[in-house]
């Protein structure tokens, strides 16, 4: 089975723990057998897994996310990234391409392309094997999966079949309805739209060469940039006859807000938070290092991260995307494709970060112009290369970089520093990569690899 998993999104609907580096599908709420947390993309790329061991999973998602995805996946999920948003049409068609042209799929397989951040059960990936079954068939172009809907809800579009069979024809598509246009439809036996749909590759190639110009998956990711935005609905399920629905009546969520996120948590206290017991309905979240307790609360959910605190009624909760517009944000905490960083204080002239390195990974090699940094070790073992030169490293070590010196670190363990930024212009941009010798990289594959940031 070829899965394409569309993975996108700004984060701010789930403000503070989300941002424009860590969409929602990576925050770790998930709690496992082990005590352990896992994410969504976590979660459903283990289901899927699990449904299908020999499954190609390919993830369609922007550059400032691919780090992420590799901490939380490993190396060798598929990845297409995507230069810039252009909507879900483009996004899918280079997904297609790359599967075409740099994995060498046969066109002639089907592709399944689906959201990254539904709650669903195991029984919803057998349907996934159902619906990429039928279409390689060929015997319709499109196979969607439709949502037994079990409200009107005014958040879906809506499916309707012309028949009450497992596998239908698709009669018509409604978009967001009121609610009294969504009983109507329901009585119809109409379904919500999951966004989830199959395809033959060959298919989908054709379509892609007849809306644009270009000759394979290299080209088009040159002329990503000046693509139209358009959504995969307008550009092709709107112009489509032949499709066709199956029904899923198993547990499905849509998790796009902290009030859907929270019904779907096992638990009520994510961190360090304390619930009195006049409280209801409340759920903290909490990445500080400091307590959250709450008192006599009801229906509310609470949020902590480096970036902010959120306290609201659920209900409120949905709409917190233009207030957090207001805000001028700092990426205080990121997953790297080497570990992640934690911003832990700022001031005019300093920026002090944990950083953490996963085993056996590195940072570029790199200088930058306007800025020193020191680094502490606080735990661990590896090494520091500073302008070519080895140094071996561990608890207690302090390695000082003045302005324009190459530099970089190798975790032998996992390896925890204090990174302290001294200058008067601290910014993202003031990097400049170099390569480094490979004598001095032997052994450190995984250091070898580009590290997005």
């Amino acid at each position: 089975m070829n899965i394409v998993l569309l993975s996108g999104g700004s984060g701010k609907r789930l403000w503070p723990l989300s941002n424009d580096v860590r969409s929602k599908q990576f925050i770790k709420i998930f709690r496992q057998e082990d005590g352990s947390y896992e994410s969504m993309v976590q979660r459903i790329y283990r289901q899927i897994k699990r449904a299908d061991a020999d499954a190609d999973v390919t993830i369609a998602t922007s550059k400032s996310q691919v780090s992420a995805i590799h901490n939380q996946l490993g190396e060798g999920v598929g990845i297409s990234v995507e230069p810039c948003r252009r909507d879900t049409f483009p996004a899918i068609a280079l997904a297609s391409a790359y599967l075409v042209d740099v994995k060498n799929v046969d066109p002639e397989d089907a592709v399944v392309v689906c959201p990254v951040d539904p709650y669903v059960e195991d029984a919803y990936f057998e349907t996934l094997k159902e619906l990429s079954e039928q279409a390689r068939k060929g015997e319709d172009n499109l196979v969607l999966i439709g949502i037994e809907p079990t409200y009107p809800s005014e958040k879906y579009g809506y499916i309707i079949p012309e028949t009450a069979g497992k596998t239908a024809k698709v009669r018509s598509f409604k978009e967001k309805p009121s609610a009294d246009a969504a009983k109507e439809y329901i009585a119809q036996g109409a379904l919500w739209n999951s966004g989830v749909f199959a395809y033959k590759l060959k298919y989908m190639m054709d379509i892609a060469h007849r809306l644009i110009d270009f000759t394979d998956y290299y080209d088009l990711f040159a002329r990503y940039a000046g693509l139209t935005k358009i959504s995969f609905d307008y550009a092709v399920v709107e112009k489509e006859d032949k499709i066709l629905v199956q029904r899923f009546a198993g547990q499905w969520k849509d998790l796009g807000t902290w009030n859907t996120l929270t019904e779907a948590m096992e638990e009520n206290v994510i961190g360090k938070g304390e619930l009195n017991d006049k409280c209801s309905g409340v759920h903290i979240i909490n990445e500080m290092d400091v307590p959250v307790l709450a008192m006599g609360l009801h229906d509310v959910v609470i949020s902590a991260s480096p970036e902010g605190i959120l306290v609201s009624d659920k209900g409120q909760s949905s709409y917190i995307k233009p207030f957090v517009d207001q805000f001028e944000q700092q990426i205080m905490f990121a997953e790297k494709s080497w570990g992640s960083f934690k911003v832990i204080d700022v001031e005019t002239e300093s920026l002090t970060i944990k950083v953490t390195l996963n085993p056996g990974h590195s940072m570029n090699y790199h200088s930058h112009r306007n800025r020193d940094e020191v680094w502490v070790v606080i735990s661990g073992e590896g090494k520091t290369v500073i302008e070519g030169r080895e140094r071996k490293i561990g608890i207690g070590d302090v390695i000082s970089m003045s302005a324009g010196r190459r530099h970089t670190v190798f975790a032998k363990t996992e390896l925890k520093m204090i990174e302290v930024q001294l200058g008067r212009d601290i910014t993202v941009q003031d990097k400049e990569k170099f390569e480094l010798k490979k004598s001095k990289r032997a052994g450190n594959r995984k250091s070898r690899q580009s590290v997005l940031q």
